[in-house]
């Protein structure tokens, strides 16, 4: 399975956003990486370098290759809705993704790990595809194993702070949540103008 790695805080850094969670790179060194630094952020971008940024940043945030974020685009392209709207849909509901707004991990990529080692189940079988799409009314809970049960512990401690999203529903005492409808897209901050991430596939 391909998987985005190598160093968040350069990319982060590099977009002049915190797409992979809080980080302590871009106040130390708020420009972008590289031997020109802060000079580099000075020059301007032409209009397709800005809304390749914007792709960028979305496939970034949600951990996405470039061929898995076209076959996104070309699903949210046939149906009626707004494209935008259902980019973004679609990748809110995937399962990884989910794990991570219910607090099974502290970042996308723990709550990925999370679910790639089988810790996940979905409506009591356990599904190891980070890809899954949740649907609503899917129940999504920690397995049952000792080691499962200690994972799921521990994820929710550190994120016990962070709010649940009003789409979902969290039962911290059982390690279990479920989706309750799908979100809009005013409801989802992604950081990212998806107007431009559409005029960019559209061309």
């Amino acid at each position: 399975m391909a998987r985005l790695t190598g160093p968040t805080d350069r990319i982060s850094r590099r977009f002049g956003v915190a797409l992979f969670g809080p980080s302590k790179a871009l106040e130390r060194r708020p420009h972008p990486p590289g031997q020109h630094g802060a000079k580099g952020a000075r020059r301007k971008q032409s209009d397709y370098a800005i809304a390749l940024n914007e792709k960028q940043k979305l496939r970034f945030q949600y951990g996405v290759m470039e061929k898995q974020f076209r076959r996104y685009y070309a699903e949210a392209s046939r149906r009626r809705e707004i494209t935008g709207d259902v980019l973004v849909q679609l990748l809110e509901t995937r399962l990884d993704n989910i794990c991570y707004r219910l607090g099974f991990g502290n970042t996308r990529r723990a709550a990925r790990q999370l679910v790639g080692h089988g810790h996940v189940n979905v409506n009591g079988r356990r599904v190891d595809i980070s890809s899954f799409c949740v649907k609503p009314g899917d129940v999504i809970s920690i397995g049952g194993t000792t080691r499962s049960q200690q994972l799921g512990i521990r994820a929710l401690e550190l994120t016990a702070a962070r709010p649940v999203m009003e789409w979902l529903t969290l039962d911290r005492d059982k390690m279990s949540g479920s989706v309750n409808r799908v979100p809009e897209a005013s409801e989802i901050d992604t950081m990212v103008n998806v107007q431009l991430v559409v005029e960019l596939y559209s061309r």
